[in-house]
């Protein structure tokens, strides 16, 4: 049975022990559940008519502990609707409960007023993390990171350090990675807790711990916070502020999300359509027509000048009327090239594989490669050129195709570097912009060679 044959299962069974008030069954059923996967079950529930109520009793039956956990899984807007939905004594034990990065994100959510409300009702300290960690800008590494961390101050001895981390690890998001501090907060170093508890008891941190620390700054975008992390295989990255002082760690599952939210909006940009709020799923139909008009309409009118183009050489296909038959495929396969080059330069940018010192170098290597596959498509389509049109035919869409995927590639190519260069997201460079551009470029390209080709002979 597949996982979600295996939720919607689940799913119903709860919805029946509920609707049947049989809270025994429901006691026994929830623990069984992950939080992720009944956050995905009351996910399709609350989207139900009259769904909202049914998520309100499951979540009752559930200890606070467990029912902050759950609703850290659901997204943003789910999250919203419940947490409006309950008091504010209750929405209060859930915040408590929840990880400081998760509890930021939901606070963010709230009204003005709802949240003047609870953070008047918060012990001062926690209140002050809360404002910290929520005032941070949206996709930067602040706004991902979470305070509860394991911090353990230089000039401590192994055994005090480890009471250290039995006092803190309750409250902390991960305690495999511990940070030294010094007397001003600054990160002075780093150790694994497996070093910590296989030191002397009576060795010093400072002696023992790793120095050359990776660390980012709270201003710097998420992305780069991910990418980080995924190239030195960290459990979790430190984050410090202008002043060097550790404010927060980025741990590796939140910046698994970040890399699936960051590909994801470059595959949307790949496709010319803007940044979605929700899943596509879940997108309301305005907002989804919204994204995508834009640009459709956009390249429509930059369509009419391949048209334009075919006006143009008006002649010479009347001259030749075999030639049509060959513009869809010649064209088509310079945006294909094209598309191709500018989907892995796009990738490569995105990953830090390639940057803009690497572009000589790339273009030598697209150039070798583009002209290798412009031939090889010549002689595969120039065969049927001779049995449509003749030989003259067949060397004009020869030398049209090597001429256009060449022109494709080395704009698919290049396109994501300018782009980059201007300041704008190399996503941009998207396929059906480039395939667009192609489109106008290749049958101008097509003619005029039909023309000198075909006038001369």
């Amino acid at each position: 049975m597949s996982l979600n044959e295996t939720l919607q299962e689940q799913k119903d069974t709860l919805l029946e022990a509920l609707q049947d008030e049989q809270r025994e069954h429901l006691d026994e059923l929830l623990p069984e559940l992950r939080a992720a996967d009944l956050a995905e079950i009351l996910e399709d529930i609350v989207e139900e008519e009259d769904g909202l109520p049914l998520v309100l009793g499951l979540l009752d039956c559930l200890p606070i502990e467990r029912r902050a956990n759950v609703l850290g899984y659901l997204p943003g807007d789910e999250q919203l609707e419940i947490a409006e939905a309950i008091s504010d004594d209750m929405l209060l034990l859930i915040l408590e409960e929840m990880g400081s990065d998760e509890r930021a994100d939901l606070f963010n959510l709230l009204g003005e007023d709802r949240r003047e409300t609870l953070l008047r009702r918060m012990a001062r300290q926690e209140r002050e993390d809360l404002k910290r960690l929520a005032s941070y800008e949206e996709g930067t590494a602040g706004a991902i990171m979470t305070s509860d961390y394991v911090a353990i101050p230089s000039g401590m001895t192994v055994s005090q350090a480890m009471m250290r981390v039995r006092q803190t690890a309750p409250d902390a998001e991960t305690v495999y990675q511990l940070y030294i501090i010094d007397g001003d907060g600054r990160l002075a170093g780093t150790m694994s807790l497996r070093q910590l508890m296989v030191a002397r008891p009576g060795a010093q941190v400072d002696d023992l711990m790793i120095k050359d620390v990776i660390s980012i700054s709270v201003d710097e975008e998420q992305e780069e916070v991910a990418r980080l992390i995924s190239r030195y295989d960290l459990l979790a990255m430190p984050v410090t502020d202008h002043d060097e002082r550790l404010v927060g760690i980025v741990t590796h599952d939140d910046a698994m999300d970040v890399a699936e939210s960051e590909a994801t909006e470059d595959f949307h940009k790949g496709m010319s359509i803007g940044q979605l709020e929700d899943g596509v799923s879940r997108v309301p139909i305005w907002s989804l027509y919204r994204k995508r008009v834009t640009w459709l309409v956009l390249l429509v009118f930059a369509n009419l000048f391949s048209g334009a183009g075919i006006a143009y050489f008006e002649d010479t296909i009347a001259a030749q009327v075999a030639l049509v038959f060959f513009l869809p495929l010649l064209i088509g396969s310079g945006g294909n090239a094209g598309a191709q080059a500018a989907t892995l330069m796009v990738r490569g940018m995105a990953t830090g594989d390639v940057g803009v010192k690497d572009w000589s170098k790339l273009l030598g290597r697209e150039l070798l490669v583009a002209g290798a596959l412009g031939l090889t498509m010549a002689l595969a389509v120039a065969p049927i050129g001779v049995m449509r049109g003749g030989e003259a035919v067949a060397m004009v869409v020869a030398m049209s195709m090597v001429t256009i995927v060449l022109f494709g590639s080395l704009l698919g190519m290049c396109l994501p570097f300018v782009l980059n260069r201007v300041g704008w997201d190399p996503a941009t460079a998207s396929a059906p912009l480039v395939t667009t551009v192609i489109d106008a470029c290749g049958v101008v390209i097509y003619f005029s060679i039909a023309t000198a080709i075909l006038t001369g002979l």
